[in-house]
């Protein structure tokens, strides 16, 4: 079976976007399991994570707006909900870890109690 110019960039297309996000994934993941303290962890989740979810919906976008039913909007409102709130939680999360003074390593900056 043959296959078309623009359905083989289409899924490199889409492919390129499942990789990107994917790889944003797995380095917040990392990211939260390796590093010294709360603080430190939370950039991991509150953006490589976020911005891998974000590829991940790109290309899922991509895909089922290709299979004919035209431009799909689930993805985007779950991205829209999903960048308006992860960094809401994430500022309320930090907010209580202050407010509770967790410890932190001496590098971690922008300490109030200091």
């Amino acid at each position: 079976m043959p296959v078309s110019l623009d359905s083989a960039l289409l899924e490199g297309l889409i492919s390129f976007f499942l990789l990107v996000g994917a790889t944003f994934a797995l380095i917040g993941s990392i990211g939260l399991m390796r590093l010294p303290d709360f603080y430190l962890r939370l950039h991991g989740p509150a953006k490589a994570t976020t911005l891998g979810v974000g590829g991940i919906i790109i290309g899922s976008v991509i895909f089922f707006s290709t299979q004919g039913d035209g431009l799909s909007l689930h993805e985007l409102l779950i991205a829209l909900f999903l960048f308006i709130t992860a960094p809401v939680s994430c500022h309320i999360v930090a907010k209580a870890a202050l407010h509770l003074r967790l410890e932190a390593v001496e590098r971690t900056r922008g300490k109030p109690w200091n």
